[in-house]
């Protein structure tokens, strides 16, 4: 890990340098070579592994973290993907590119000493996502929600060992994925059929699964979501050490949870840098509609990386915390995943996002 990581007012480390940026996941393609060139060479303080989803079956979000589930495997049917009573067709290909993924990132990462983060789904958007092999998603069932748990913590102690076999100086951090936690909470996951919701699952249960999967990584674990209405106090009392989300989606009765986090010593990585291109003149106005109420930042252009951060410092004082501060507990990253972005805008926003960073380090109070 850099020397220069991060410490909280307690004097805990954060597991990313100071002044840090690094991207939320996915990236647009299929070159996964030069995808984790782009991510090493832009984000040379805290990289990470990416996903490139239009590959194809099995390198989306949910079948690359199916294929490190431990004797559980998963196949596409016409509505999504679905258990499987052996590995099939579907289970090799997300190993496969799997494996070609970290293939390039150890290949690209030679020599490297610092921060990494590898992203996985969580056990929650996983049962909300995987349909059981003759019934409804995975989250309608207490039994397969508590197996699927245990199976991806198997998978991500291996899959975590291997990524620190291949990069050994990295220090490693794993991002678990869980778009899907808001809605398990609210009783907002749509059944199988779409036809109904399936029953809000109880705080207490979803705690004990995120321990299980947090509890088995042994590296500092960030918990992602860019829905609105992320849980910060339950993400802090399961262990994180920091919650990934668009900065635009918070609301003002979320601060006193960001309050408490970082005095606890949770860092945040904060989605500031738009996923996508700013509009055009044709649908500015949906856009204007779309953002309203937020603070503006997923709209600017990426001009400006002090006006990109300007709502994150205004948060911080109304909070209270030393300027200084900022910048350890703070990663800019962009909004969402970059998928839908072309090469050229990723290029941009990640770049964008470390010379925001940077603002938020050396000049906390400009």
């Amino acid at each position: 890990m850099s020397a220069e990581a991060g410490a909280t007012e307690s004097g805990a480390a954060y597991p990313w340098p100071v002044g840090s940026a690094t991207g939320v996941g996915s990236v647009p393609g299929g070159d996964v070579r030069e995808a984790v060139r782009l991510v090493v060479g832009e984000l040379a303080g805290f990289p990470h592994l990416p996903e490139l989803p239009q590959r194809g079956v099995g390198a989306d979000l949910i079948g690359r973290s199916a294929g490190v589930l431990v004797d559980l495997f998963a196949e596409v049917q016409p509505s999504g993907w679905r258990f499987a009573d052996r590995p099939g067709r579907d289970h090799r290909r997300a190993v496969g590119w799997l494996r070609e993924d970290l293939d390039a990132l150890e290949e690209f990462t030679q020599g490297y000493a610092g921060a990494l983060k590898v992203q996985l789904a969580g056990p929650w958007t996983l049962a909300a996502s995987i349909e059981l092999t003759h019934g409804d998603k995975a989250l309608a069932d207490p039994g397969a929600c508590r197996d699927l748990a245990e199976s991806l913590a198997e998978g991500v102690r291996a899959h975590v060992a291997e990524v620190r076999r291949r990069v050994p100086g990295a220090g490693v951090v794993l991002q678990i994925d869980e778009p899907a936690l808001p809605g398990v909470l609210a009783g907002a996951v749509p059944t199988a059929s779409g036809f109904g919701k399936l029953r809000a699952v109880d705080k207490a249960v979803v705690r004990e699964g995120l321990r299980t999967v947090i509890g088995a990584a042994g590296v500092p674990v960030v918990v992602h979501s860019c829905a609105a209405g992320v849980p910060i106090g339950l993400l802090r009392e399961v262990g994180a050490k920091g919650v990934s989300l668009d900065f635009s989606l918070l609301r003002e009765r979320d601060e006193e949870e960001i309050g408490e986090a970082v005095e606890a010593g949770l860092g945040f990585l904060f989605g500031v840098v738009p996923s996508l291109p700013p509009p055009t003149p044709s649908n500015r106005v949906a856009n204007r509609a779309a953002t309203r109420g937020n603070t503006g930042t997923g709209a600017r252009p990426l001009s400006d990386p002090a006006g990109t951060v300007r709502g994150v410092k205004t948060l911080w004082r109304r909070l209270g915390f030393r300027p200084e501060h900022l910048g350890e507990a703070v990663v800019v990253t962009p909004t969402c995943g970059l998928a839908g972005a072309d090469p050229a805008w990723v290029r941009r926003a990640l770049a964008h996002s470390v010379e925001a960073a940077r603002v938020l380090h050396e000049a906390p109070e400009g």
